[in-house]
């Protein structure tokens, strides 16, 4: 993800802008809602440690797990922006990370809204077996860009600490660097509660949290109109 994500960064500052900043924002949307749909069933789609952090608070994801998410994740970022680093040498040698344009309260609000709006969507797609399951990784994706598109200039829209973590290791630039791991994780976390406070269900918690992964669900949803429809 952050391969894709900060390598259109970099190429767009190298080569005369011709990603364009929308071009920057469809490749991240594209990039989550690829790896939603490839490996969704496999780790449960978490590229992004303050969604895991959100759903562990949920009971959504065991806290015994934790950890190792977290670590996979700013491992990841790290090896990916190191890979750009290594690939774009001397005056190509470009930071792809998130630095606030204005304020740090302002890049710190901004953060904290967009987490949480792209964590209300997640909750929305991920843990409600009423949704489209199969429209999961499309919204999760436009959500990105959505959010990219709306802030990406002022705040960078990093939505992800893990994805501000990795360029930041790599190019020694931890300036305001905690706006970018605290607000991710209260937004989500807020994101994650206020849709588990709102959502209208006569069934049990519990089983509406049973699936671990976007394909799961999609399964189970699909399962259950059929029963409905019998």
């Amino acid at each position: 993800m952050v391969f894709a994500g900060c390598g259109s960064v970099v190429v767009n500052l190298n080569y005369e802008k011709v990603v364009t900043f929308p071009g920057i924002a469809i490749t991240w949307g594209l990039v989550v809602m690829v790896l939603v749909y490839s490996l969704g069933h496999v780790s449960g789609a978490h590229f992004n440690p303050a969604v895991t952090i959100a759903f562990a608070t949920c009971k959504r994801f065991p806290w015994r797990q934790v950890p190792a998410y977290i670590m996979a994740q700013v491992l990841g970022s790290t090896l990916a922006s190191g890979a750009l680093r290594l690939i774009f040498t001397g005056h190509e040698n470009r930071f792809p990370g998130t630095m606030p344009a204005g304020s740090n309260f302002q890049s710190f609000a901004l953060e904290f809204v967009i987490t949480f709006y792209l964590m209300f969507v997640i909750s929305g797609v991920a843990t409600d077996n009423r949704a489209i399951g199969d429209l999961a990784g499309l919204a999760v994706g436009s959500t990105v860009t959505l959010n990219v598109l709306c802030v990406g200039v002022i705040s960078g829209a990093s939505m992800n600490p893990a994805r501000s973590l990795g360029p930041a290791i790599v190019h020694g630039k931890f300036k305001s660097l905690w706006i970018y791991i605290v607000a991710p994780i209260l937004g989500t976390i807020c994101g994650a509660w206020v849709y588990n406070i709102i959502r209208f269900t006569d069934q049990p918690f519990h089983e509406l949290t049973k699936s671990g992964s976007f394909v799961r669900l999609t399964r189970s949803s699909g399962t259950s109109r059929s029963s409905n429809s019998s």
